[in-house]
């Protein structure tokens, strides 16, 4: 990828605007194709089928990639979203709300013209790439919507599938699988960190069918275990092709953060990262974990509460965990939570000097440090460390949740995928009969839904260390969604336990960090860097107990909310699609 579609890629776009950026702009499937581009006379050569090709780099995730999980119940911003107040209403334009064709154009555009080139090897080449892509598209698609139109060509202005009704799931999903066992096949088993490849297309083949898979179960679609296999397979071919492993630096306590912090991303682990740099390209995740004025990213308490003690017994059953305060609860952790959230001196990635203790610019109070770097990239749109897409950690923990489902996990499974994450950060082995024997209450209340089969402890393990592993990598509201969790998004949002007014040591050097008040602050000790009016950041029972952030009750309806709508011009424009269930205009 290498800013491919930001740098070199311009040069093309610009020569032949009518190329892509048309196709892009509008977002109509039947646009004329001389519109775009004399196809008749381009995709002749390799050059000109790489440059088209490279233009669809763009159709990946940015910064969202991480920032996703603040529109989820792992992460609390400023500003709420929508889908996790339950306040979604249906969009009015047409190609709004999410329900827009122009990348799938583009891709199909191509697909359609590629043969120009007149040789099979280069045609079949770039065609996996355009495959890769399609199959993304149409994932998104049936993720947000469920049905919708299968288009596999350009369609010509007054083409009746223009106003076709939505394709069934399942016709979709198989053609999915299609393209991206395709895109497997003929992709290049080169290891490349910022260009799609064989073990991309195989990590997102493992993704997709864990999500339908799962999906299929919960939502008793039937069908589901056909997809879970398919999962599984995918994920083990990966882990058994040896490629990658977990990436290292020999030190549990910095690993896994520094993996996230670096600035240049390498394919010991990660399999797709967005590249950015210094000169060229910035995003603003660091930004909106460290201002008090722009996302003020917090961690929720339940989320805390999840990470195991380091000897690997659970947090949530020490009798009365819930009043234990910050400092305490930040000891003996598995590493990976502080790791993630700032706990007693916290120090910047590359620096030495631990940083004072900051709550304002949190809404819970517990600070995300995880994919912020260094102090300089703090600022506005001033990151630059790259922003992993796919790695290897989701292949391992793809394969375990695919074999729980199925009912055919065993320790060995187990081994080869959930403790060679443990073994990175110096964790003791999840064990199968241990953990299906005595089944977490603590997770059981947050998915309910898990059956008590089984392997229900199992399942929940799986998920504590998904949620763990996997956190800020914008994959958690899709793992509510494909379980039938969203009732979670009811359950009270809640950050750092006070037990009263008064000067708290967060970093346990013998000075006050915090002084909380009602309004006097003539107690506070000279120098505390955090004066906290609990008339403004509201604790549960007023001057003492948890932050809540976000004070407001969550009605997610359980036969509405899985799904998104579909614009309301979109309906009038082809009567004969349906709106979603639920939905009224």
């Amino acid at each position: 990828m290498k800013n491919y579609s930001r740098i070199l890629n311009k040069v093309f776009l610009v020569l032949s605007v009518a190329l892509v950026s048309t196709a892009c702009d509008l977002d109509y499937l039947d646009t004329p194709p001389e519109h775009l581009i004399e196809a008749s006379n381009y995709f002749k050569t390799e050059e000109q089928l790489k440059a088209y090709v490279n233009g669809f780099y763009d159709m990946l995730p940015e910064e969202e990639a991480y920032t996703d999980d603040a529109s989820s119940d792992n992460i609390i911003p400023l500003l709420v979203s929508d889908r996790v107040k339950g306040a979604r209403i249906v969009p009015t334009a047409s190609g709004s709300g999410g329900w827009s064709w122009g990348n799938l154009r583009t891709i199909n555009f191509f697909l359609d013209n590629s043969s120009n080139v007149n040789d099979t090897d280069l045609e079949l080449k770039y065609n996996a790439y355009a495959k890769f892509f399609r199959a993304l598209f149409y994932y998104n698609k049936v993720k947000r919507f469920g049905d919708v139109p299968w288009y596999d060509h350009v369609l010509e202005a007054g083409d009746e599938d223009l106003y076709k009704p939505r394709d069934s799931r399942k016709l979709v999903m198989d053609n999915i699988l299609s393209d991206i066992n395709n895109a497997i096949e003929y992709l290049s088993s080169e290891k490349k960190v910022n260009e799609i490849t064989k073990y991309t297309a195989l990590i997102l083949k493992a993704r997709i069918c864990l999500f339908e898979g799962t999906f299929r179960k919960y939502h008793e679609l039937g069908d589901y275990e056909s997809f879970l296999t398919e999962a599984a397979n995918a994920a083990e071919a990966l882990i058994n092709s040896g490629v990658y492993q977990l990436y290292s630096n020999g030190d549990v306590n910095t690993s896994y953060r520094e993996l996230f912090d670096m600035y240049n991303q390498t394919a010991t682990e990660t399999i797709l990262a967005r590249d950015y740099n210094f000169d060229f390209i910035r995003h603003n995740v660091a930004s909106l974990a460290t201002s008090p004025t722009n996302g003020s990213f917090g961690v929720p308490k339940d989320a805390v509460n999840s990470y195991l003690l380091k000897d690997g017994s659970r947090f949530t059953d020490i009798s009365g965990y819930e009043t234990i305060e910050f400092y305490d609860e930040m000891q003996n952790r598995d590493p990976r939570l502080t790791q993630t959230v700032a706990g007693p001196g916290y120090t910047a990635y590359l620096s030495d000097s631990p940083e004072i203790v900051d709550i304002k610019g949190t809404t819970t109070g517990y600070r995300v440090i995880k994919s912020i770097s260094s102090k300089d990239q703090w600022g506005n749109k001033s990151s630059y460390n790259d922003i992993i897409l796919f790695r290897y950690a989701e292949a391992l923990l793809i394969f375990a949740e695919a074999k729980a489902e199925l009912g055919t996990i065993t320790q060995i499974d187990l081994d080869k995928s959930i403790n060679k994450l443990r073994d990175r950060v110096g964790m003791p082995h999840l064990t199968l009969v241990t953990a299906n024997a005595n089944p977490d209450v603590y997770l059981e209340n947050m998915y309910p839904n898990v059956g008590a089969g089984a392997n229900q402890g199992v399942i929940l393990e799986i998920r504590r260390e998904r949620r763990i592993e996997l956190f800020m990598e914008g994959l958690r509201w899709d793992d509510l969604m494909r379980w039938k969790a969203g009732k979670k998004l009811e359950q009270p949002f809640f950050g750092i336990y006070f037990s009263g007014l008064g000067a708290y040591d967060f970093d346990g050097d013998g000075s006050a960090d915090v002084y909380l008040h009602d309004g006097n602050t003539s107690g506070a000790p000279a120098g505390t860097p955090n004066l906290v009016n609990v008339n403004e950041r509201k604790l549960t029972n007023g001057t003492s107990g948890n932050f809540t952030p976000f004070n407001q009750n969550v009605i997610f309806s359980e036969d509405k909310d899985y799904y998104y709508p579909i614009p309301s011009e979109e309906l009038l424009l082809n009567t004969n699609l349906v709106q979603n269930p639920r939905w009224s205009n």
